[in-house]
């Protein structure tokens, strides 16, 4: 029983692999340079503070995630993203908020998962530059702003980090 138990969950993970892999492909590649793809749309993004942020690496490495409030796979993952942010003072966190209708979506996203890490208003030019096509995604940038990782779907703390090192 335990062995049967065993395979079904072998299988399982191989196959949320494949499909996490597959999914993928869609996103940017590795080992390119940020500013060579997405440099107008990373430059002066609206916060959710009524400030700008720069979506590329300001000398550490960071974690730019794109969610939707609606996506409930985004509620159940973003709580890794925080706890990883709160541990690791050498990783930066920007969450990118797209597909959202109204502002107080992203508001009450932010209030009912107690987010500490900037929100930046994502637009279509962002999610376009980024080859977003699902949530949730993110990109890991590099100090020297090179994608180093990226991943879409769910992701448990240890794999956002194992992903950010």
């Amino acid at each position: 029983m335990l062995r049967s138990f065993a395979i079904q969950a072998l299988i399982f993970l191989v196959v949320f692999q494949g499909i996490s892999l597959l999914r993928e492909t869609s996103m940017l590649s590795t080992d390119v340079e940020l500013t060579a793809i997405a440099s107008q749309a990373t430059r002066n993004v609206p916060t959710l503070m009524g400030e700008t942020i720069n979506l590329a690496s300001q000398g550490k490495t960071t974690v730019i995630y794109f969610f939707a409030p609606w996506c409930q796979v985004c509620h159940v993952s973003i709580g890794n993203l925080q706890s990883l942010y709160e541990k690791n003072e050498n990783l930066d966190v920007i969450a990118v908020a797209l597909d959202y209708t109204r502002i107080d979506e992203v508001t009450n996203f932010t209030r009912q998962h107690q987010l500490t890490f900037p929100i930046a208003l994502g637009n279509e030019a962002i999610k376009h530059a980024f080859s977003i096509s699902g949530y949730p995604s993110y990109y890991v940038i590099s100090e020297e702003n090179t994608i180093i990782g990226k991943s879409m779907g769910y992701s448990s703390e240890l794999g956002l980090y194992l992903r950010s090192l």
